[in-house]
């Protein structure tokens, strides 16, 4: 089951293409053909070299993009995969000083709001007991456990405040209390902020490759991208991780972490066990039917709400991004393939995670910051920032994102160090 997780050219005024990846093409226009030449050099990964402890590169690499130029510079087309014209220190320029501010007080605010308004839901749930009530209950609380989720997010990245232990017991609070293993997610969603965007490196939702597509059984291809399947895959991965990566969340010895974080793997995991014996234990006082109504369902929703979210901030763009690998990949231009998506009244709730571009560039910036900073940063990005579409109250759109991403989104080529994804048309027969 864990196996399920997972250029644009053209010449006016012919219809747009997305060509075959090409080995070191970085860039095509109609009067300008650049070639580059590829020297093969692996992304270094050598964690010991991490001194921070939070989701952030210990410094912000810019070599390539504080030289590098491109036809993305003023002309009218656009190829999302070129080197942008500007830096990440541009960016950070442009987004003002205080949103840089952690407030620990503000930040235990949002704490104190989302866990009374879970207990809140809880106790009116179990008054009522009512199955006209329960559907809008587990709706209700599979969202907040989403958005204690967000915060405990925000604890593993340091954005929560500038005290490392009240970064640790907050988010350990908030993370086991829904079954998550906080330092071994903190530890391996570092390794995908610090990896964004490259098909090999990244950790979460990296594409497959060809190769390793055309070694999967047709069943695991179908589990992988037929809904509602993937869309269970989270607490799988915890334990097994992606296709083509080995370890677990809960193992101290597994590769995602080095010997310095096994105390931690270990305290995180002691917490999960008690979280579950918790729940072992309240389903004798209060009967297991009742824990399923009042914790599971909405368990299982939250899962439902990370695995939608997460991967929509990286698929499903009405225009195809790239991915990178070797040379051509940076921590900028990676940091560019994300997307940014509205959610309504969700956004609030689940404290303004859809201000993604900003949030991968800079994962400092508390949330409570992130949508001022973003509108701060839009004039900097030009195209590279891919507006979202507006979300009526409930963000029920982003359902056609997805399936479509689903039908589309398969694998990347083995070659090339700019490429995009491409698709099966023998998955679910003719797409047309």
């Amino acid at each position: 089951m864990a196996s399920w997780v997972l250029s644009e050219c053209g010449v006016r005024p012919l219809p747009r293409i997305y060509p075959k990846p090409t080995i070191g093409l970085s860039s095509v226009s109609a009067t300008n053909l650049n070639l580059r030449r590829i020297s093969p050099s692996p992304i270094r990964t050598d964690r010991n070299c991490w001194a921070l402890r939070v989701s952030a590169p210990l410094r912000i690499q810019i070599t390539g993009e504080e030289e590098e130029q491109t036809t993305n510079n003023g002309d009218e087309f656009f190829d999302p995969g070129a080197p942008p014209p500007f830096k990440l220190s541009d960016i950070k320029a442009a987004i003002p000083k205080h949103c840089w501010v952690k407030n620990p007080w503000t930040s235990m605010s949002y704490v104190v709001r989302d866990v009374a308004i879970v207990f809140g839901l809880a106790a009116a749930a179990a008054y009522f007991n009512n199955w006209l009530v329960w559907p809008l209950y587990w709706f209700a609380q599979s969202t907040m456990f989403w958005a204690l989720f967000v915060l405990g997010h925000d604890c593993g990245h340091g954005s929560f405040s500038n005290n490392h232990s009240l970064n640790s017991v907050a988010g350990h609070i908030l993370h086991s209390s829904i079954l998550v293993p906080y330092h071994g997610w903190r530890i391996s969603h570092r390794t995908h902020h610090q990896n964004h965007g490259h098909v090999e490196n990244d950790e979460s939702w990296h594409p497959l490759s060809e190769k390793l597509y055309n070694s999967l059984d047709d069943i695991t291809k179908k589990f992988r991208f037929t809904l509602p399947f993937p869309l269970l895959a989270y607490p799988f991965y915890l334990w097994g991780r992606s296709p083509g990566k080995k370890g677990s969340h809960f193992d101290p010895s597994s590769d995602l972490f080095v010997a310095s974080e096994k105390k931690d793997v270990i305290t995180s995991t002691v917490c999960w066990t008690a979280m579950a014996a918790l729940l072992v234990g309240l389903s004798f006082v209060m009967g297991p039917l009742q824990v399923l109504k009042l914790y599971g369902i909405p368990y299982w929703g939250f899962v439902m709400w990370l695995d939608i979210v997460t991967y929509l901030h990286h698929h499903g763009h009405e225009d195809k991004v790239p991915w990178y690998r070797g040379e051509e990949w940076s921590y900028l231009r990676g940091g560019l393939t994300t997307l940014d998506r509205d959610y309504g009244w969700i956004n609030n709730i689940h404290h303004d995670i859809g201000t993604h571009v900003i949030h991968h560039l800079f994962p400092q910036i508390p949330h409570y910051h992130l949508v001022e900073a973003t509108e701060a940063a839009k004039p900097v990005l030009g195209k590279y920032y891919k507006e979202p579409k507006k979300s009526g109250p409930l963000p029920f759109y982003l359902l056609g994102y997805l399936i479509k991403s689903m039908r589309e989104d398969h694998f990347v080529s083995d070659i090339g160090n700019v490429v995009y994804y491409q698709t099966d048309p023998n998955l679910y027969g003719s797409q047309k």
